[in-house]
């Protein structure tokens, strides 16, 4: 069954405890947490202390996505701050299969990230050794993006991919999503939906947050 994992990059930081609780009421499983570093993208966002501070909050799993160009070097802070799941783009690290196994050695979930223009040829060989995948279905920078169509071709894609080489891996997707299109990348593949504006930006997070789960428990089931 997929999941929708909000995005606390689009949450009320100043009453941050409210919003986890809110999303955690409605039925998620995971929260998406976005480290932007300003170089490997145009932003920054928050770090460890955040990330910290958000264990502390919650049992939910920390699904914590590395948008900056250090990962190799910074990976262990995120770590000890508690992440579950963490996930880096292949276009910002030289030796990802060290990466990749230095992480699944401490029993956190590795996961690699591709950005739009990245083909999904390049995972072949690193494939097997991911927990999850990461499309990006906008250019990774700034939360509110519109959704790119072409998403929904490369998650067919990968799914294919995956299923040739017989191995247990997660598709996730980020950017542009909600209760419009999750439907179509449900359909597609997607495991993991990746969402902070539709959720946090709405008038009824729980609602939006429980409709999307719906439609995306409603796929194949009939």
């Amino acid at each position: 069954m997929a999941w929708v994992v909000p995005s606390i990059l689009a949450a009320n930081f100043g009453t941050l405890e409210r919003e986890i609780r809110r999303v955690e009421e409605a039925g998620a499983r995971a929260l998406h947490l976005d480290v932007m570093d300003g170089h490997f993208v145009p932003n920054i966002s928050f770090g460890v202390p955040v990330i910290e501070s958000v264990r502390k909050l919650t049992d939910l799993i920390l699904d914590v996505h590395l948008m900056v160009s250090n990962a190799e070097d910074s990976f262990q802070w995120y770590i000890d701050a508690g992440a579950d799941y963490l996930s880096f783009h292949y276009e910002a690290v030289s030796h990802l299969d060290r990466l990749v196994s230095a992480v699944a050695e401490q029993g956190v979930r590795p996961g690699v990230v591709l950005n739009p223009h990245t083909p999904i040829g390049v995972l072949e060989e690193i494939l097997p050794k991911c927990h999850h995948v990461l499309l990006m279905s906008v250019n990774p920078g700034f939360g509110g993006q519109r959704f790119i169509p072409a998403s929904l071709e490369k998650t067919r894609k990968l799914r294919r991919m995956i299923q040739s080489q017989h191995v247990d891996v997660r598709i996730e997707m980020d950017g542009g999503l909600g209760p419009d299109n999750t439907r179509d990348v449900v359909e597609a593949g997607v495991d993991l939906l990746v969402t902070g504006s539709s959720i946090f930006s709405s008038s009824d997070p729980r609602g939006t947050l429980q409709e999307m789960q719906g439609i995306a428990n409603s796929v194949g089931v009939g």
